[in-house]
Parts: structure tokens; sequence; C-alpha cells
């Protein structure tokens, strides 16, 4: 389940065999200029995914260490994936 992390390479999309949760934030050009190419992959390979793109935050939202840390995303994030957990672990 990525937090803003870089996507793999697209060839890898065919290996995805579990649902997936990807958090991004909207402000992340780096991150975010290789999404498009690895969901149009995860879409090919019939993969179950979610993207939930936060707005207005940047790379490091979720981490209270930084300035960039978002309180009101970052709880959205946690609750979007304990929901996400309780029902694909279930």
């Amino acid at each position: 389940m990525p937090f803003y992390g870089n996507s793999p390479a697209p060839e890898e999309a065919a290996k995805v065999k579990a649902p997936l949760l990807v958090h991004l934030a909207a402000m992340d050009e780096r991150i975010n200029a290789a999404w498009p190419a690895y969901e149009a992959a995860l879409k090919a390979a019939g993969a179950r995914y979610t993207m939930v793109q936060y707005p207005g935050t940047q790379h490091g939202f979720n981490n209270d260490t930084t300035p960039r840390y978002d309180a009101a995303a970052a709880k959205q994030a946690r609750d979007r994936t304990l929901s996400f957990f309780k029902t694909t672990l279930a």
C-alpha cells in the first residue's frame, strides 16, 4: 500500500494479485508523473486498485516530522487504510 511512493515499472503490474490502495499527494510532480503509465498497466492486467489523491498535499503529507505534514489528509488516509484492511482481510 503505497503512501506517495514511486510506482513500480509498468511491466510489474501483471504480477499484482492482491487489491491495492494507493495514496498520492496532489502536489508531487515526480511521483504523480509515473502514475498514469502504471495505472494503465494495472487496468490492462485487470488488477483491483483504488487510488486516492489528497488535494492540497505535498509528498510526505503523512509524515508528522516534516513541515509538509497535513493532519487532516493523514487522518483520511489512515481511516481509508484501516477500512481497506478490514474489508480486504475479512
